[in-house]
């Protein structure tokens, strides 16, 4: 960890001497009270904030939040600089396409493989097999006949795609914007719009995840016009179509567009009632659980936390989420209790989440900011052990 173990440290370090706090609320559109308050490490604050205060400082916002960047392995080809190589490979430029190409139904096996690890939070076992994998799914599509080359071309986007996703959350922003736009190149040749359509949904995500709510928001929804179902249509495109419109909802959140927000989330909603179960298409999960699931995150992000833990008894105790997805719920029920000051019942939300997903947790932002608010208030009534337990754990700055 750097020397600057708070956020607003690195806000001060950043901003420096040539700009006041004042200066820096102005561009930022917010009070130099929250600046104030931040440099001095006496609040917290959401994720829209930082967003804009980042952009003011003309940094990315994993630099104020100093998100986990290196997974460090005793592999030489491993982690995250292993990725980069992989997946800017000049093999083409070379001539020599490196990898060794796998059957179909072996590259397929990898391709879920990953995406399990994926959904279950295991970013360092990703960073280990990623490497390999590009190279070999890359040489599988060079090799295939004109008969495989359809699916082959599925599962590298699908593997582009694992990868971007997965460097969002080791923050590399940039390459994972590179694997995404790569997938989508690969899904051309996999001829399946509905695969495209998703993966376009995916680049919404990693604008939305930069701070570029206007710009996801329009990715999001004319993608959706473009497959919005008419008639009877499958289960897979409701799922894709509800999906994308999830996505435009939680941007709009972010950009406290409420109002827009809720139109989307209500539209999600009917979709979700007309598959009537939750489903796992293209590696996406949608359904009234996933519903659920993002209206109370719309309402977290716009500061309605009462109305969040409303809509978050709703969650069925069966609710089909993958597990980064329930870890994530329980992340934004835990900040709606500590914003609402039920500070126990916030560190005992975290703690649930901890033991559910321990390896997905180490790379997530959200946890850290509420284990932050609740260690600046920790004179309120919570068990400190072990919220400094979880704050050490997490690698949160804490009095002790």
């Amino acid at each position: 960890m750097d020397s600057e173990t708070t956020i607003g440290d690195r806000i001060r370090r950043f901003r420096g001497r040539q700009m006041t706090q004042q200066d820096l609320a102005t561009r930022a559109g917010v009070s130099v009270d929250v600046i104030r308050k931040l440099e001095q490490n006496r609040r917290g604050t959401s994720i829209g904030t930082l967003h804009k205060i980042a952009r003011a400082l003309d940094v990315d916002t994993s630099l104020l939040l100093a998100k986990g960047a290196s997974v460090p392995s005793g592999e030489a080809n491993a982690g995250v600089v292993a990725i980069r190589h992989a997946l800017t490979s000049v093999d083409d430029l070379l001539g020599d396409i490196g990898g060794e190409a796998l059957p179909l139904d072996e590259a397929k096996r990898t391709v879920e493989y990953a995406w399990g690890a994926y959904w279950g939070g295991k970013y360092e076992l990703l960073a280990s097999i990623l490497p390999t994998a590009l190279p070999q799914v890359r040489a599988t599509v060079h090799a295939a006949s004109s008969a495989e080359s359809s699916p082959a071309n599925d599962l590298m986007a699908r593997l582009y795609w694992v990868t971007g996703c997965t460097l969002v959350h080791m923050g590399q922003p940039d390459p994972a914007y590179l694997a995404i736009r790569m997938a989508l190149t690969a899904s051309q040749g996999a001829d399946d719009p509905l695969l495209n359509a998703t993966l376009r949904g995916s680049v919404a995500w990693q604008l939305l995840v930069q701070g570029r709510y206007d710009e996801s928001i329009r990715v999001s929804t004319s993608t959706a016009a473009s497959i919005e179902p008419s008639g009877d249509v499958p289960p897979e495109h409701l799922s894709a179509f509800g999906s994308l419109l999830i996505t435009a909802a939680t941007a709009a959140g972010r950009a406290r567009r409420v109002a827009e927000a809720r139109d989307l989330i209500r539209s999600a909603g009917g979709v979700a009632e007309r598959i009537g179960h939750d489903r796992d298409d293209y590696e996406t999960a949608f359904g009234p659980s996933q519903v659920i699931m993002q209206t109370v995150d719309v309402h977290v992000v716009t500061e309605n936390y009462a109305d969040a833990l409303d809509v978050a008894k709703k969650m069925p105790r069966d609710a089909g989420l993958p597990l980064a997805s329930s870890a994530r719920h329980l992340a934004d029920r835990a900040y709606a209790l500590a914003r609402l000051g039920h500070d126990q019942k916030a560190l005992d939300t975290l703690l649930t989440m901890e033991r559910m997903a321990p390896d997905w947790v180490r790379y997530q932002t959200l946890p850290k900011l509420v284990v932050g608010e609740l260690v600046e208030n920790h004179k309120r009534r919570v068990n400190a052990s072990s919220l400094f337990g979880l704050a050490r754990r997490l690698g949160v700055p804490s009095i002790t």
